[in-house]
């Protein structure tokens, strides 16, 4: 307890009284709905053959879905991403170029880390016995979060232009984008979607994210006040609801294994409805927030969760398949390899869930290495980078069953 108090007070201490606490909580409430959401929705299957295939409950209890809505806080995300990039754009030190190559390595290096081990790790896997379906579901698993990173790394080499939007338009730089994904959403599912190329969705996913990326740069240059955030939060929820209840939008935000419409991959309009209403609801909270957060012991935690962002989000799935797996060679082991199709299942998920985040703490006390910055300048650092770098790319390869 007294190591504790003492961290604590540590960290408090630290604490620049500039430091806007709201926004770090609001970023690390987000980060924590990424693990709970696909620990608590993504479960699995066991075939004949022993292998794992990827299953959610969402597909036997569709009354489920609003807990998609509480836990899709990509909006959040990506609004407090933008707020603070804008913050971080205007204190660089050199050019824009620089500022940016700096925040993309930041990023990739924790990618290049999961990515690599799972390369090196399934050869002996399979050595073990654990089945290529197994693996190949595993692959699945570890790289569907990383598609975020991508994504994230585009929009913020476009923060200029947002900048540039935001002073021109304020809170109105977002409509265009939300006006695209709208017109998209009308081609694939509208009167001519049967006419409309496959590929199309693929538009969205662009327009679709940089929408509350733009909302939190507009927030962070001073162009959304309250009163803008309350059309944000009344505009978007009478969004949310015309699209669930007149135009029958699938009412889960993650995807469901069996349902050929999916809401949040590439975004649809449901999305952003969901995001505009977040991000309202945030911007008007910010300063209660903010209060609650002047508590340490309520502040230390959101100063970890924000120094492991990366960790989380690349390393969460892995947390789950190191119990998976193994459980997997013992045969159906209730809210791990049994189908995720009775309220049971939800119950006993909710227990392991628990085991999940001591491993994530463990997992993540070794590879938050990847985060730090890697030595250069000598042939074995090259070496090694390069090693990582061809490995990665082979697990993507075999990831996005390309081989």
């Amino acid at each position: 307890m007294t190591t504790l108090t003492t961290t604590i007070e540590k960290i408090e201490a630290r604490t620049p009284a500039h430091r806007d606490r709201a926004i770090d909580g609001l970023r690390a409430l987000a980060l924590l709905a990424v693990p709970t959401g696909h620990w608590l929705l993504g479960g699995f299957t066991l075939d004949s053959d022993g292998a794992l295939h990827n299953a959610s409950p969402l597909a036997a209890f569709g009354g489920f879905a609003p807990v998609s809505w509480v836990l899709q806080m990509l909006g959040i995300f990506f609004l407090v991403g933008g707020y603070a990039s804008v913050l971080s754009y205007r204190r660089r030190k050199s050019t824009t170029a620089a500022w940016l190559r700096q925040r993309v390595v930041r990023l990739g290096r924790p990618v290049l880390g999961v990515t690599a081990v799972w390369a090196a790790a399934m050869p002996p896997l399979y050595l073990l016995g654990v089945p290529e379906t197994t693996l190949r579901t595993a692959s699945t698993l570890v790289i569907q979060p990383l598609w975020f990173v991508g994504v994230y790394t585009v929009v913020t080499a476009l923060t200029p232009y947002c900048v540039r939007a935001a002073r021109g338009l304020g809170g109105w730089a977002a409509a265009p984008l939300l006006a695209s994904v709208a017109v998209v959403d009308f081609l694939r599912y509208g009167p001519y979607a049967d006419t409309m190329p496959s590929w199309l969705s693929m538009v969205n996913i662009l327009p679709g994210w940089l929408f509350a990326y733009q909302l939190g740069v507009s927030w962070g240059e001073g162009r959304i006040g309250r009163r803008g955030a309350r059309v944000l939060l009344i505009g978007g929820t009478l969004l949310f609801a015309a699209l669930l209840i007149v135009f029958h939008y699938p009412a889960s935000m993650v995807g469901v294994p069996g349902e050929t419409r999916t809401n949040s991959h590439p975004p649809s309009l449901l999305v952003l409805a969901l995001a505009a209403a977040q991000s309202g609801a945030a911007i008007l909270l910010r300063d209660r927030i903010g209060r609650l957060l002047s508590r340490p012991a309520l502040w230390a935690p959101v100063v970890v969760i924000n120094l492991c962002a990366m960790t989380i989000l690349c390393w969460h799935q892995t947390a789950m398949l190191a119990t998976a797996v193994p459980a997997s060679f013992l045969g159906p082991v209730a809210g791990l390899t049994t189908s995720p199709d009775s309220l049971g299942w939800i119950v006993v998920r909710l227990t392991w869930m628990p085991l999940f985040a001591t491993l994530l703490v463990l997992i993540g006390w070794y590879a938050r290495r990847f985060d730090a910055p890697w030595k250069t300048g000598t042939r074995a650092s090259k070496a090694r980078r390069a090693a990582a770098g061809l490995l990665a790319a082979g697990f993507a390869v075999f990831a996005l069953g390309l081989a």
